[in-house]
């Protein structure tokens, strides 16, 4: 099986307080490439690329309550790796 792509929206008190960062030191951890970026309505969009295994890993991450801040509600979408990514960046 390949990697595939994992787009998440996450709602909560989730800017400004360390959690894209937060998101970013996970990712990395997991080998995943992609970005976390503050979107104007005050979600962050998680972006990751890698196994499906690691992906949902990290989605269990997202939805865990270990986060900085609080996160209200996650939205997953999932989707074909594309390979736009090199590292993990935050945005």
């Amino acid at each position: 099986m390949g990697d595939i792509r994992m787009t998440a929206w996450v709602r909560g008190r989730v800017q400004g307080v360390g959690f894209r960062w937060w998101v970013r030191a996970r990712a990395l951890e997991l080998g995943l490439t992609g970005a976390a970026t503050n979107l104007v309505d005050g979600r962050v969009e998680v972006v990751a690329e890698g196994t499906r295994q690691d992906c949902e890993r990290l989605l269990a991450m997202l939805q865990g309550g270990s986060a900085p801040g609080r996160v209200d509600f996650v939205a997953p979408r999932w989707g074909e790796h594309r390979g736009s990514f090199t590292g993990f960046v935050e945005r």
